[in-house]
């Protein structure tokens, strides 16, 4: 993403969160900036408020909707989602997206804060900010999702902090790990193996000799592909029930004529000649060649429906 854009509007940069809309998101916006320095400079100046100030803000936007209100709180905050945004660079991701995510969880924050509870609106947004950041990081460090559960989580946050080095984790490190973050061993050791890895494109195109060896290649199995799925179960409905039921619209010596020219087994004889049939049924060989034919038409028209 590119950082001026994503800065034109440091606060209401999501205006399309459906659970930001009561806010008014396009009202909370800065001027636009130039990049992330001047950016960061800028909510850096900003004022904060008072005890009195926070709790009469709060309260004019909790009774009365007050925007006004909740600019002043969201604005005096911003710097706050910078320096936890700042927390999170180690995971590679841009730190623009990074304070945008987390204006986003201040937003949040600000529109549940309660002031009768006694608690400044920085200790209760930090959580809000961290947990917006955390679901951000989680959706675009790896194509595939490497921490879903609860304790998956802790140790993605936390794991390549507690490692000493690069190196792999022996069983004392795991150990300790797993008793400082309250989780499973093999929870330690499976994650250790996710964050070491990277992702491989399931189709990279093709090498030199443009023969393909991406992962797709030998990962399919024949006959598996959806059109081939569907054209052998076709295929199979055909010399099935669809057969069975275009011989049925035939009459007994159209339908003889046909199981004798084209239905029967090579080991029990082989297929019965125009003149075979002829002098079974006491016409012509041509006459048995129209016959067919029109039999064939029937049974056309039967399967195309």
């Amino acid at each position: 993403m590119n950082q001026t854009a994503a800065l034109a509007l440091p606060v209401g940069l999501k205006t399309n969160h459906a659970a930001l809309a009561p806010m008014g998101g396009a009202g909370f916006g800065l001027p636009a900036l130039g990049n992330l320095d001047a950016y960061i400079s800028a909510v850096h100046r900003i004022p904060l408020l008072t005890l009195e100030e926070e709790t009469e803000f709060a309260r004019r936007l909790r009774d009365d909707g007050d925007l006004d209100a909740a600019r002043r709180l969201v604005m005096s905050h911003l710097r706050v989602v910078v320096g936890v945004a700042r927390q999170f660079l180690g995971y590679g991701l841009p730190h623009a997206d990074l304070i945008q995510e987390g204006n986003v969880g201040l937003m949040k924050a600000v529109r549940r804060f309660d002031p009768e509870r006694g608690v400044r609106l920085v200790s209760f947004a930090l959580h809000w900010i961290k947990a917006e950041i955390h679901e951000y990081v989680l959706r675009n460090w790896r194509l595939v999702r490497v921490a879903t559960t609860k304790a998956q989580r802790k140790l993605f946050f936390n794991l390549r902090s507690m490692k000493q080095d690069s190196t792999s984790l022996d069983p004392g490190d795991i150990d300790v790990i797993a008793r400082t973050l309250d989780v499973r061993h093999e929870d330690v050791i499976e994650m250790e193996s996710r964050l070491a890895g990277r992702d491989i494109p399931m189709d990279n195109g093709n090498d030199e000799d443009g023969e393909s060896v991406s992962p797709i290649a030998w990962l399919k199995a024949d006959g598996s592909e959806p059109t081939q799925v569907l054209e052998a179960r076709a295929r199979d409905l055909l010399q099935g029930e669809g057969l069975l039921r275009a011989l049925d619209r035939l009459d007994p010596r159209s339908r003889r004529i046909i199981e004798s020219r084209w239905l029967v087994d090579e080991t029990e004889g082989g297929a019965s000649t125009l003149h075979e049939l002829a002098a079974e049924f006491g016409v012509s060989a041509e006459r048995i060649r129209q016959i067919e034919a029109k039999a064939l038409k029937t049974m056309r028209a039967e399967l195309s429906v």
